[in-house]
């Protein structure tokens, strides 16, 4: 049981660690009016790809983890300039997604999947990118 314990707490520790080095931002962030939106499209990519393409996870822990994504993509684009923010990159939208994702799932489920964690990350991200471009 000690060795179970010091596995989950110290991923745990890792991801939170991560995550609140990344939620320093360098310049001020913000989600634009579009941020339901992306939250929406990201859970539902999540699902899609978590539950029914690589059937893991829960259907509940896949929308957490794409709605995250979707947060992530949208505050990300929320920093950059005006024609930026309608003219989105994919590679960013990707990257982000699946490192939101990445550190959601290992604090909603202890890294049990990270690299699934990931794939459904990017598949949200990508989703966005799809979906939005050049739509702001």
């Amino acid at each position: 049981m000690k060795r179970i314990w010091k596995g989950v707490f110290i991923s745990s520790l890792m991801a939170v660690s991560l995550a609140s080095v990344s939620l320093v931002p360098a310049q001020k962030a913000s989600a634009d009016e579009h941020i339901l939106r992306d939250i929406g499209i990201g859970a539902g990519a999540g699902v899609l790809s978590g539950t029914v393409v690589r059937r893991r996870g829960s259907l509940l822990n896949n929308a957490i983890k794409g709605a995250a994504a979707g947060a992530a993509v949208n505050g990300v684009n929320g920093t950059r300039s005006r024609y930026h923010r309608k003219h989105r990159n994919l590679g960013q939208d990707v990257g982000v997604g699946a490192a939101a994702s990445t550190v959601t799932g290992a604090v909603t489920r202890g890294g049990k999947d990270t690299l699934g964690d990931a794939v459904d990350g990017a598949v949200a991200g990508a989703a966005i990118h799809l979906l939005t471009n050049g739509k702001n």
